[in-house]
């Protein structure tokens, strides 16, 4: 049976055509010959995730990303199709997330899986997520940072307008003479070590003469410890003695006597008693003043005319009756 030239250019047409769709599927990252499942996500930003991108677990591919999808409800979301390798089984509450697969930007889909032995099917709609992107990511980087840099702005601000406040032209002139009397303090210790490194040259004699007779003070201290020791005993001899003795007793008793003292010089004060009343007693004091008086003007008149106290007489009186001079 011979073929005609138009069978044969639309056999080589139909085959054209096939290849041509399963090359264009393929570089979609589909195998028309190789059946896989189709599952679903649905987000609200996939930050450049195309289709043909990489399906991952772990980082091996185990599907593309299919159609890409934007919803017509109030509220806008992204649908994105999955093709998954018939071979690989992942439970349904397992998280489809978008993420960078490398440094330049490239997107992909990151399948976390879950846990439990409960599959999804195909035509399931799994759990999505996003990683975060590069703005992002500085951001929370840098967000912590800038707070911080503006708190210290803030808090140097505030350091500025104290200090403006406390260095004020006053301030300044008062700073201006503390340092003006730091130098002449420092100029002044200057002259005092010039001084005293004058006098020890001038006086260094005296000095090693001093400190001589410091080190034979000392070796005479050292050649005479046993002479010291032996004082140092009696001293805690005559200590352990004294705290032997009934001291306490002494002292109370002398305490006791100087009360009753006191005792007695309150009752003086007060004028109870003889020695009380001669003190406190005027009148009794000038009675006694007189009578010492009295008599100190009759003893001096019997040591002057003793024969008008005295009669001495060999033979007796003559006249009695003539009367004492």
């Amino acid at each position: 049976m011979k073929i005609t030239k138009e069978a044969k250019v639309g056999i080589i047409t139909v085959i054209a055509i096939v290849l041509f769709l399963y090359g264009f599927n393929f570089l979609k990252g589909k195998n028309i010959f190789d059946p896989q499942r189709k599952f679903y996500a649905v987000y609200s930003d996939i930050d450049g995730l195309v289709e043909a991108n990489p399906l991952l677990i772990n980082g091996y591919k185990v599907g593309t990303v299919g159609k890409i999808l934007l919803t017509r409800d109030t509220v806008i979301h992204i649908i994105v199709t999955f093709y998954l390798d018939n071979d690989v089984l992942i439970p349904k509450n397992s998280i489809a997330k978008v993420i960078s697969s490398d440094i330049l930007g490239s997107k992909a889909v990151q399948l976390v899986l879950g846990a439990g032995n409960d599959y999804a099917i195909s035509g399931d709609t799994l759990n999505s997520a996003q990683e975060d992107n590069l703005k992002q990511s500085v951001n929370k980087t840098i967000a912590p940072l800038q707070k911080k840099a503006e708190g210290l702005i803030a808090s140097i601000d505030s350091v500025m307008v104290v200090v403006q406040a406390v260095f004020n032209q006053q301030t300044q002139q008062n700073l201006a003479k503390s340092f003006e009397s730091i130098k002449l303090a420092i100029s002044s210790l200057e002259t005092s070590s010039y001084r005293l490194d004058t006098l020890i040259i001038s006086e260094k004699l005296k000095i090693s003469s001093i400190l001589t007779k410091i080190n034979i003070l000392a070796t005479t201290l050292s050649s005479n410890s046993d002479k010291l020791s032996n004082l140092i005993n009696n001293f805690s001899n005559i200590s352990d003695s004294l705290a032997k003795s009934n001291l306490t007793a002494t002292i109370n008793n002398a305490d006791l006597i100087l009360s009753q003292a006191s005792g007695i010089i309150h009752k003086i004060n007060k004028g109870e008693g003889t020695v009380g009343m001669l003190i406190n007693n005027e009148t009794l004091y000038r009675k006694l003043d007189q009578s010492a008086a009295d008599l100190d003007i009759l003893l001096n008149d019997l040591r002057i005319n003793p024969e008008r106290y005295i009669h001495f007489s060999v033979f007796g009186r003559k006249d009695k009756n003539k009367p004492l001079k």
